[in-house]
């Protein structure tokens, strides 16, 4: 689905990305972990073109991204869940489904793109209302009415209704309540179920080796260990250098637990 080499992102002269190379494969989800500013957002700004990369590749299935502004990246299939969750206040939960689902249809590009992948379900208004009653509760409630959790799931919902084929996640369990946590990480395997591929950006190491199908750990803007979940949560040396996560926390364990 997503392959990513050398790449390398700087703000003004800040040297952020320094070589980051990694990969989501077709309906996986790919967690990358770190601490607070290692680089995790900025990688997930150059995969949508906000922040674009000075060097390096980006291929979307094939497709060479790199230098593509964001709503050409966009209508290629990729959506982002941003961290903070970027909530208007003055709009509605409907008006910002509504806003969002104006462009779902795919621009296929020059050239042509494997068609492989992709998600089964077609993501509309009314189907987001099914998977989330809770918005379709709070329909016409404006986004400084909802809690943190419904602006989340606001996020991801409006990421949705774009049908993309990559879900780029940036932090999407900051600031929740351990039970809305639950609902996000059952959210995330419905969606990798469909067959969405997601690259979710965490620093709940925790959260995210239960869901994950592959696990990069990033440390000063670049990748310093890949592997599966489960060899990761066993290496106690990558997680307390990298992660924070004191030696003598086992934890519930990769897929376990949520």
């Amino acid at each position: 689905m997503l392959t990513v080499t050398d790449v390398h992102t700087y703000y003004g002269a800040s040297h952020v990305l320094q070589g980051v190379t990694l990969s989501v494969g077709n309906g996986t989800v790919t967690a990358v972990l770190g601490r607070n500013g290692v680089g995790k957002t900025t990688l997930c700004r150059s995969l949508v073109g906000l922040t674009p990369a000075r060097a390096g590749v980006m291929r979307l299935q094939g497709l060479d991204i790199t230098h593509l502004p964001p709503h050409r990246i966009h209508a290629l299939g990729v959506a982002l869940v941003p961290q903070g969750r970027r909530v208007f206040a003055s709009l509605t939960v409907r008006e910002h489904l509504a806003i969002a689902a104006t462009r779902v249809g795919r621009v296929p590009p020059r050239g042509g793109m494997a068609s492989s992948g992709g998600p089964a379900r077609h993501w509309d208004v009314d189907t987001v209302f099914d998977a989330f009653p809770r918005l379709a509760e709070r329909a016409h409630h404006r986004g400084t009415e909802l809690s943190g959790g419904e602006q989340q799931m606001l996020a991801i919902a409006r990421a949705l209704v774009a049908n993309p084929a990559l879900l780029i996640m940036d932090e999407p369990t900051e600031g929740l309540a351990p039970l809305l946590i639950v609902e996000v990480a059952a959210t995330i395997r419905r969606l990798r179920d469909e067959g969405v591929s997601i690259l979710l950006a965490e620093q709940n190491a925790a959260f995210a080796v239960k869901l994950a199908d592959y696990v990069h750990v990033m440390s000063k803007g670049r990748v310093v260990h890949s592997t599966d979940p489960v060899q990761l949560w066993e290496n106690e040396a990558i997680k307390t250098q990298f992660l924070g996560v004191p030696p003598t926390d086992a934890g519930p364990g990769p897929r376990r637990g949520l």
